[in-house]
């Protein structure tokens, strides 16, 4: 099992479709305020279907607030396009955090100057990824 981290997210249909992968894969999801929506929004709670029930969800209203709710052992992976280690370079573990950033700006330097950053490598034209299926890039290379 791993923990998902989204940090600020701002699409609730994208937070929707991640809670479902949360719930099929029995993975934790930790959301880091501010969020770009209530966690009420009807986008939000249609994008995940009835599975909200089987949702750890994890809310934090502050990053310091994340922070100090980590175990001390915890391992913490910065997903972002400008790091420089791919994702099939990295060496996953169980208990592992996985931080995704805002869909518009992506992590802050200041965070992804402090754990490992993993990029998920996109070697045709297209700049970036769903956040949504970002997400689920992982559980592919980890069953595969």
């Amino acid at each position: 099992m791993v923990h998902l981290v989204l940090f600020q997210p701002e699409i609730p249909q994208n937070t929707g479709n991640i809670a479902r992968t949360a719930a099929a894969l029995g993975f934790p999801l930790h959301l880091i305020r501010p969020l770009g929506f209530r966690l009420g929004d009807k986008r939000l709670l249609r994008a995940g279907l009835d599975y909200w029930p089987h949702v750890d969800l994890r809310v934090h209203d502050t990053w310091e607030a994340f922070l100090g709710a980590l175990p001390p052992e915890a391992r913490v992976w910065a997903f972002s396009a400008r790091a420089e280690q791919s994702l099939y370079e990295a060496r996953f573990q169980e208990g592992d955090y996985l931080l995704f950033g805002p869909e518009t700006r992506g992590l802050p330097p200041g965070i992804l100057a402090r754990f490992p950053g993993v990029r998920i490598p996109m070697p045709g034209p297209v700049r970036s990824l769903n956040l949504a299926v970002a997400v689920g890039v992982y559980r592919q290379l980890s069953v595969g």
